[in-house]
């Protein structure tokens, strides 16, 4: 069951036992030598366009899952609260308008701690959003970002943004491992490559639901051409291994998936198309 009125309206849907929203964080709007470096200047030109985008730019939407099962309520990633663009943030006023109280959040799962997905875990006061919630990282990507050699390479900020924001969760954030269902119905999958320790998460339920994070980060560069690198991916060998490992498994299957970064409320399955494949 699935409805969605308008685009200021949240997305509500159910899957098996949970109860989903989706709430927008607003967009971030990335260059094409981001979403696409190895693209040649037409095929930059064209994809832009299709993202609805600009001449240099393409806005990439921000969806967060609210799901709620039993006495949990969960939320995946925290936005970018005002770590990263004055396009996105929205998150706290946008669960808001969907009757979605940050204090009865009980948990909030990571995927990854570049700024877009966990900068929003502090209000600018400094105090935390989800107050009463536990929050699960998976102990790689804890312990990706503490590696000092992240320090003298381009990913300087983000490396001290996520070990900053680590620092904030304090005595509320739990270390989990992929394979573990933390939550009855909800297990962690490991998607590395994007960053050291990224995780999806799959809900049990009909044919199956995938939240993705950033595993397939582009509604289409990713599925059209997956071999290709985004700028912001960690391991690129490893990146295009998980993306292919997705595709193909579930090009076969009629698993829902649930991508951040794809056009509101992000939702869709993998088709095959050719040698490559596409968005439906």
């Amino acid at each position: 069951m699935e409805s969605k009125d308008s685009s200021n309206v949240p997305y509500r849907f159910t899957h098996g036992e949970f109860d989903i929203t989706v709430v927008s964080d607003g967009f971030i709007a990335l260059p094409s030598d981001i979403i696409m470096p190895e693209a040649s200047a037409q095929d930059k030109r064209a994809i832009l366009a299709r993202l609805g985008g600009g001449r240099t730019t393409a806005p990439m939407y921000t969806n967060i899952p609210v799901i709620r099962t039993g006495k949990e309520i969960v939320i995946v990633d925290t936005g970018s609260g005002s770590q990263f663009q004055d396009t996105a943030g929205a998150l706290e006023e946008n669960l808001k308008r969907a009757d979605i109280d940050p204090a009865s959040v009980t948990k909030v799962i990571l995927t990854h701690a570049h700024p877009d997905h966990m900068g929003g875990i502090l209000r600018d006061d400094g105090s935390l959003l989800f107050a009463n919630a536990e929050h699960l990282v998976n102990v790689d990507e804890w312990s990706f970002w503490q590696d000092d050699a992240l320090l003298a390479e381009g990913l300087r900020p983000f490396a001290a943004g996520a070990r900053s924001n680590f620092a904030a969760i304090g005595e509320r954030l739990t270390m989990v491992a992929p394979g573990t269902a933390t939550i009855n119905g909800i297990e962690i999958v490991s998607t590395p490559g994007h960053t050291g320790g990224h995780i999806s998460l799959s809900l049990e339920g009909g044919d199956g639901l995938l939240i993705t994070g950033d595993a397939l980060t582009n509604p289409v560069v990713s599925f059209e051409h997956p071999d290709w690198r985004f700028g912001f991916d960690a391991d690129h060998g490893t990146a295009v291994r998980t993306r292919r490992m997705l595709l193909d498994r579930f090009a076969r299957s009629s698993t829902k998936l649930l991508g951040y970064h794809w056009s509101y409320p992000g939702i869709g399955q993998v088709e095959r198309f050719g040698e490559a494949y596409s968005l439906v």
